[in-house]
């Protein structure tokens, strides 16, 4: 699926694809096969920063530095089935359906602040940070590869045109309803720094490579629980 409008941040030119797989930040190999699909902040359970569990009420309140769409709608209530691990992620509008699998960094991962989730279709939940659903203490984090020659559901993520789509996560516990936030861009040797890692209750956070420019750019997606 071709990316509907999100524009680089810069005017470098996409670097080649490598492989069958978008290949992410840095372009370092590992094991002659991978690169890491985004950097995060050494400190695994967030930011101090914290703010509230509730979607922006306006553009201005949500923008990020790569000029994101943004949904502008109420504040939303925390709602639903208890927090607990995500096992399933559903984006109807992107016809994304897939498992979510637990993946925690390693030492040598949080040292490096980099990582390369495991070579699959399946999204993958950062068990260092938070769980959806009521009584979430932080942001969950689902991570997932986007790849080249072949459709996969993470190449999906790269389109403007999902802020105010909405988004399932199936857990352990129940199911529960978001609805996307924004899609914004972020340079991989920048992501770490970036307010996505910000503290941020029961918020959801996609994070892919971006389709334009898989070596030098991350897709994020935000998603707020949806009012009830």
């Amino acid at each position: 699926m071709d990316p509907q409008g999100l524009e680089p941040q810069n005017a470098s030119s996409v670097r080649p694809r490598v492989g069958r797989r978008w290949l992410a930040v840095p372009a370092v190999a590992a094991a002659g096969l991978a690169a890491a699909l985004f950097l995060f902040p050494p400190n695994a359970g967030g930011s101090s920063a914290v703010v509230p569990s509730i979607a922006p009420t306006s553009a201005s309140a949500a923008a990020t530095p790569s000029g994101p769409a943004v949904a502008a709608r109420p504040a939303a209530k925390t709602a639903g089935s208890a927090a607990a691990a995500p096992t399933r992620l559903s984006i109807a509008a992107a016809n994304i359906d897939v498992r979510i699998l637990p993946l925690t960094p390693s030492a040598d991962e949080l040292s490096s602040q980099s990582l390369v989730p495991p070579l699959t279709l399946d999204a993958y939940w950062l068990t260092s940070y938070g769980v959806p659903g009521a009584g979430s203490k932080n942001t969950t984090y689902i991570a997932g590869h986007s790849w080249d020659g072949r459709d996969a559901p993470f190449n999906r993520l790269s389109d403007k045109s999902l802020v105010g789509k909405n988004i399932t996560v199936t857990t352990v516990k129940g199911t529960l309803k978001y609805v996307v936030d924004s899609v914004t861009t972020h340079r991989k040797d920048t992501l770490k720094d970036s307010d996505i890692w910000n503290i941020v209750p029961n918020r959801i956070v996609l994070i892919s490579c971006y389709t334009e420019d898989p070596w030098g750019k991350n897709v994020v997606v935000t998603a707020s629980p949806a009012a009830r």
